[in-house]
């Protein structure tokens, strides 16, 4: 790789980190997230902190009631009666129900609802001081080849708050590092692109336990890049009230992975 051809890389990751940065940090963003409350813990209807009586009906919706009183929002006007919501598929910030500038987004996982409260004067988000993020280094960014599975396939893996779930893995993602030669098994994304959950030998010593990485879209023969400097923090990472998964089998990397998003800076 030439000099320019590395300059050009690190302009670019210098890019791609300020652009993160300002990502995490908006009013809507990862570090907005202040609550996850799953309704079957809730048969009274009432959340923590969050206006409003929320129910589950027999055609799997949540019901939304409240009153003048409640003060809630729904598509930005004010609310008083009783509505059926499906899951919020967009941004916090287009979510349908909300109060003052609160967010309230209604998500399924497993069959599970829950409602995520979003508030742009979070704790976390006025705590935030940054990323840590090791600068780029080309030894980091290596040719990795995506191979299809051909099946479906899911393995239940913990996530963050404790609780199992089901991970969808498409193929695997092998690469080679320091003469190594490594895997991951990867998920591919709606616009082709994949994604991996991974740790490593710096996970938890100098790294957060796990990490994301999200390498482009392969092309017909499979070849795609493998960019470590790329590296993300899982949203937890962010807020503790986000359920990500922990790496699947074989996603445990025995090298050391010094590179990417490793911590927030404290």
């Amino acid at each position: 790789m030439t000099t320019d051809m590395t300059t050009d890389a690190s302009e670019d990751w210098k890019r791609w980190h300020e652009r993160r940065t300002e990502t995490v940090s908006a009013p809507y963003g990862p570090l907005a997230l202040s609550g996850t409350h799953w309704i079957e813990d809730r048969p009274e209807g009432v959340l923590p902190g969050v206006p409003g009586r929320w129910s589950v009906d027999g055609s799997g919706a949540v019901v939304l009631t409240g009153g003048a009183a409640d003060g809630l929002l729904l598509d930005g006007r004010p609310f008083a009666g009783e509505v059926r919501l499906e899951a919020d598929r967009g941004p916090a910030a287009a979510a349908r129900v909300g109060h003052g500038e609160r967010r309230f987004v209604v998500l399924v996982r497993e069959g599970v609802w829950g409602v995520r409260d979003f508030d742009p004067a979070s704790a976390a988000r006025r705590a935030f001081r940054g990323i840590e993020a090791t600068s780029y280094d080309p030894r980091w960014s290596v040719p990795g080849r995506f191979t299809p599975y051909g099946e479906d396939r899911t393995v239940r893996v913990a996530n963050a708050d404790g609780r199992e779930r089901g991970l969808g893995l498409d193929g695997e993602l092998t690469f080679g590092l320091d003469g190594e030669e490594l895997g991951l098994q990867a998920t591919v994304q709606g616009d082709g692109s994949l994604w991996a959950v991974f740790s490593d030998a710096t996970s938890g010593h100098g790294s957060y336990r796990f990490r994301f990485l999200r390498p482009a879209a392969p092309d017909a023969d499979g070849r795609t890049t493998v960019d470590f400097n790329r590296a993300l923090l899982p949203p937890c990472a962010f807020a503790d009230h986000f359920i990500c998964p922990f790496p699947p089998p074989g996603n445990t990397l025995g090298a050391a992975i010094a590179a990417g998003e490793r911590n927030l800076l404290r």
